[in-house]
C-alpha cells in the first residue's frame, strides 16, 4: 500500500517531518540569538564566526573559507567582520601567501570574547538540542543533518571541531 500524500506529493510522514523541521528552523535560531544578544551582544552568526576563527590554526582563516563554513555570501560576511573589527575582536590582513585573498584574524580580545560567550551558549544548545535526545539519537541526528547538508551542496566545506588536546 502506498502511503497517503498531500497535494504537493509529500507523504503524510514526510509532511509531518517537514513541519517539525520547519518549526525547529524557526524557533532554534531565535532562541540562540536571544541568549547571545542578552549575554554577549552577539548574534548566533557572529558567535559562529568568532568560534570558527578561535578554533582555526593561528586563529586565522581566509574570508572565503569562513564564508563557506558559515554558508554566507562574502558581502554578508564582510559586514559582520566589519562589526567585529569595530569591537576589536577581529582584524583583516591580505594573505601573505596569495595577495588575492583576505584573512580574518581573531585578536586576543576576540579570543577573550569567545571564552566568555561560549559556555552559556553551549549550555543552551545542550538544554534545547541534546538533553531531549539519547546519545544514539544525537549520533543519528548528526548523521542525518550531514546527509541533508551534503545533498543541498556537496561541495560546501564542512567545519569540524578540533580534536581535544591529547587525543
Amino acid at each position: 500500500m502506498t502511503p497517503p500524500t498531500d497535494s504537493t506529493g509529500l507523504s503524510t510522514a514526510q509532511l509531518e517531518a517537514w513541519a517539525s523541521i520547519a518549526t525547529l528552523l524557526e524557533r532554534l535560531p531565535a532562541a540562540l540569538d536571544a541568549q547571545l544578544q542578552r549575554d554577549s551582544g552577539l548574534t548566533h552568526y557572529e558567535q559562529g564566526l568568532l568560534y570558527a576563527l578561535d578554533t582555526a590554526p593561528d586563529r586565522t582563516l581566509r574570508l572565503s573559507t569562513l564564508a563557506g563554513y558559515a554558508s554566507s555570501t562574502l558581502s554578508r560576511l564582510s559586514r559582520a567582520i566589519s562589526r567585529l573589527e569595530k569591537k576589536g575582536w577581529v582584524r583583516r590582513e591580505v594573505d601573505p601567501t596569495d595577495g588575492r585573498f583576505t584573512l580574518a584574524i581573531l585578536t586576543g580580545a576576540g579570543h577573550d570574547q569567545v571564552t566568555r560567550s561560549t559556555p552559556a551558549h553551549h549550555a543552551l544548545v545542550e538544554q534545547l538540542v541534546f538533553a531531549p535526545l539519547t546519545d544514539a539519537q544525537v549520533r543519528q541526528f548528526a548523521a542525518n543533518c550531514r546527509r541533508i547538508a551534503s545533498t543541498i551542496d556537496p561541495t560546501a566545506p564542512v567545519w569540524s571541531p578540533p580534536s581535544p588536546k591529547g587525543a
